[in-house]
């Protein structure tokens, strides 16, 4: 991350899913431009760990964004210890991959609960600490809320629906001062691409797609972006330029999908049927530690 001018000072921060990846880098980046960062997040080592390294004014805080009742704690909690909360990256996002018809419907179902009613529960926790400092939140989705993309349909609803929760109520708090983004990330160099490309049938159909779509980008200038998006409180902000080239293109992307999607995935379909199983929780490190919260939660309950 490069060290530029610090044009965050005196203001709060609070980045969800930000144990790694795009999340834990959010948090250093805007650390590094003078904000104090709150990070939170459902491995408590891993945040600790990334706050030590945003400074000694930053504080983590292990919460589920499905829970609404604890979220709402964490931001009275995160607002007392700081004084206040300017910033607010919703970022938290797990996926699954494979067909629908073999999907696990509880996997399914938790991919959107977690990508798109854990953004609008951070939005609703958080969103009368930023109504006071007229802040900005910025909501991060994906290439997959632009177009509809094969044995992706958990991920790609829950990111089009994040969109299109963005892009609502920017309208309504926008007379309150309040700023809302939309963050787009083609595929980012991050544990969840990672697990992703661990799935032989997945990271065969990617590598078929038209470039510059089957790259996977690296994660700091992604984040980089991200964090100059927030800088400037915009209404859309790209990890990756030609992301902005995809807006004026998408009303045509799923008749393109329409037609190439079918022979590609007929291509696996036996091999994805054989393999099923492999597909029954969200990918990457941060799946594992969600599935884990969910069943440590559903043994409580």
């Amino acid at each position: 991350m490069s060290g530029r001018r610090r044009s965050l000072e005196g203001r709060v921060a609070v980045v969800t899913g930000a144990a790694r990846g795009v999340g834990a880098l959010m948090a250093r980046g805007l650390a590094e431009r003078g904000a104090q960062v709150a990070l939170v997040g459902l491995e408590p080592e891993e945040l600790e760990k990334n706050a030590a390294a945003c400074g000694a004014d930053a504080s983590s805080w292990e919460a589920d964004v499905t829970d609404r009742v604890g979220l709402a704690e964490v931001a009275r909690a995160v607002e007392e210890r700081h004084g206040r909360v300017d910033i607010v990256v919703a970022n938290a996002g797990i996926a699954i991959g494979g067909p629908f018809v073999d999907s696990d419907p509880v996997a399914f179902n938790r991919v959107i609960e977690v990508n798109l009613l854990g953004s609008i529960a951070t939005a609703r926790a958080f969103l009368p600490a930023l109504l006071r400092t007229k802040g900005y939140l910025l909501q991060v989705a994906s290439l997959a809320a632009i177009t509809p993309a094969p044995l992706m349909a958990a991920y790609c609803t829950s990111k089009s629906g994040v969109e299109a929760f963005a892009h609502v109520l920017r309208s309504e708090v926008a007379h309150h001062g309040v700023g809302v983004g939309v963050g787009y990330l083609s595929w980012t160099d991050t544990d969840m691409v990672r697990g992703a490309d661990e799935d032989d049938e997945l990271r065969e159909l990617r590598s078929r797609l038209p470039w510059p779509l089957n790259r996977t980008n690296p994660l700091e200038p992604a984040v980089d972006a991200l964090v100059e998006g927030v800088l400037r409180r915009s209404p859309h902000v790209y990890g990756q330029r030609w992301l902005r080239a995809m807006q004026f293109v998408r009303g045509a992307l799923p008749s393109v999908i329409g037609v190439m999607g079918p022979r590609e995935v007929r291509k696996l379909d036996a091999r994805l049927k054989a393999t099923a199983q492999r597909r029954t929780n969200p990918v990457g490190r941060g799946g594992a530690a969600d599935t884990s919260a969910r069943v440590s939660r559903s043994l409580d309950g």
